[in-house]
């Protein structure tokens, strides 16, 4: 086969191209680059570690779920997806620094239990404006300590809110959080 006749019958069957990223996977992208915003770490006390990056990202997930709740249907199918998105990357990132099989599964559900609890604090505290219960979950939480965040981090927080519930629906249905 010649090689342009060869290509063509490459592009046409798919080889050779990368896949296209599915919704979810775009929607998690963009939340994985909110969450890593250096004034989470350098500004705000977030601990630069395994730990602190996934609480910054629990927070970010945590903030766009809250968001998809109003967008019907889709967003509530989008929503689940999310959260199944984070959880598959959770256990591949383990699996790639090195933990056994078995050790994953029961890692990654306390990861989910974990994050399901701050998704109830963070969206109750929103929800009924109580920026005190918003400091104490953020303290609690995401700087993993026993005192409430201060208020610049509770600002911070309030104002990435903000930029979430402003993004367009049909825009943030099609994966976008700009």
């Amino acid at each position: 086969m010649e090689s342009q006749e060869k290509g063509w019958l490459e592009n046409m069957l798919g080889w050779g191209r990368k896949r296209q990223l599915e919704t979810r996977e775009v929607l998690y992208g963009n939340a994985v680059d909110l969450a890593r915003d250096p004034a989470f770490f350098s500004d705000h006390g977030v601990a630069d570690t395994v730990d602190g990056r996934f609480d910054a990202l629990a927070l970010v997930v945590a903030l766009v779920m809250r968001r998809l709740k109003d967008c019907g249907t889709e967003g509530q199918a989008l929503s689940q997806e999310l959260f199944d998105t984070m959880f598959a990357d959770m256990d591949l990132s383990l699996r790639e620094m090195g933990a056994g099989d078995i050790g994953v599964s029961k890692r990654v559900r306390v990861m989910a239990e974990a994050f399901m609890g701050r998704l109830e604090s963070y969206a109750g505290s929103l929800d009924s404006g109580d920026r005190e219960a918003l400091g104490a979950a953020l303290g609690r939480n995401l700087l993993r300590g026993d005192k409430p965040a201060d208020d610049t981090l509770v600002d911070f927080v309030l104002v990435l809110e903000q930029r979430i519930a402003a993004v367009d629906t049909q825009a943030l249905l099609a994966g976008r959080l700009d």
